[in-house]
């Protein structure tokens, strides 16, 4: 169902986008960035965080971490990470293929600046065998993402 959701927002609000299938899984950055030939940092890992009463996804370059101090300050409130089963549960997507695309549950999106040292990003497309190469800015504006800086600078 998750790589189908992600089909169908991508054939309405960006056909020129082609989802790339591989048989190889994608799940990790490590894998991800081995299999589409890139650094890790180009891969669009979709993070999910609880704030306060509000879920929301955070996308970042593959390599950074998130930074506890900025993600206080942007958001007003600490992160949770969300679990597994609940991430599934409320994206559609399963971890490993989670990306802002084709979601179950209304989300805000949020792009960290992170992401904007490339021309071109690999996030994932609701499967861990799948994933798209687009433009960071052309991804947040796809998905109405707000940009916001709470990594860390990548080593």
């Amino acid at each position: 169902m998750s790589l189908e959701s992600v089909r169908a927002f991508l054939a309405e609000k960006a056909p020129e986008l082609t989802i790339i299938e591989l048989e190889t899984s994608t799940a990790t950055v490590a894998l991800a960035a081995e299999a589409h030939g890139v650094e890790p940092g180009r891969i669009a890992k979709t993070l999910a965080f609880r704030v306060g009463e509000q879920n929301l996804l955070v996308v970042a370059r593959g390599d950074a971490r998130i930074d506890n101090r900025k993600f206080k300050e942007a958001f007003g409130a600490k992160a949770k990470m969300l679990d597994a089963e609940t991430v599934q549960a409320l994206t559609s997507h399963p971890v490993g293929g989670v990306c802002p695309f084709g979601l179950a549950t209304p989300l805000p999106v949020y792009c960290d600046l992170s992401l904007q040292a490339f021309d071109e990003v690999v996030p994932a497309a609701g499967a861990i065998h799948s994933a798209v190469r687009i433009a960071p800015q052309h991804m947040a504006e796809l998905v109405a993402a707000q940009w916001v800086d709470v990594c860390q600078e990548p080593a």
